[in-house]
């Protein structure tokens, strides 16, 4: 298999707070088609995930800024939710929330791997079904406690 690459995206629309009519954002987006959990999709509005040309609403933003993968809300419940029951289905007890998180967990029946903490997989589908980016437990999961992690998505 060969590299595959992922073009970087520019909003027609500035998302910044103060901009001048007609220009472009200054940030990058990826071009996103699914979140899958555990192989499993996500039921979300996919259109939310493209960038909308005439208002420069939705879209997937790569951002140096937000410390926590930032969602719109109907996306963050429908991947909470999925997230939630594939732990449950791994025997991964959910604990009260730390915010800012929507979801927490007791490290008490998770395994460490070489690849962090062995949750279930976040995969984000881009511009096609065969390019991915896989997200395990070391880059989905912040440690908030001696024995509880929380999903790091808000």
């Amino acid at each position: 298999s060969g590299l595959t690459t992922t073009p970087l995206l520019i909003n027609p629309v500035s998302t910044a707070s103060a901009y001048i009519q007609g220009e472009r954002s200054s940030e990058y987006f990826i071009g996103m088609t699914a979140i899958k959990i555990a192989e499993k999709t996500v039921p979300i509005n996919t259109k939310l995930l493209r960038i909308n040309g005439a208002t420069g609403y939705g879209g997937t933003k790569i951002s140096t800024v937000d410390p926590y993968t930032v969602m719109e809300t109907s996306i963050f419940d429908a991947f909470t939710s999925a997230f939630v029951r594939e732990a449950a289905a791994r025997n991964i007890s959910r604990v009260s929330t730390v915010a800012p998180f929507g979801a927490c967990f007791s490290t008490k029946n998770v395994g460490v791997t070489r690849l962090g903490y062995a949750v279930p997989e976040i995969q984000l589908v881009l511009q096609s079904d065969d390019v991915v980016w896989r997200i395990f437990g070391a880059n989905s999961m912040v440690s908030v406690g001696d024995d509880v992690i929380c999903l790091g998505f808000v």
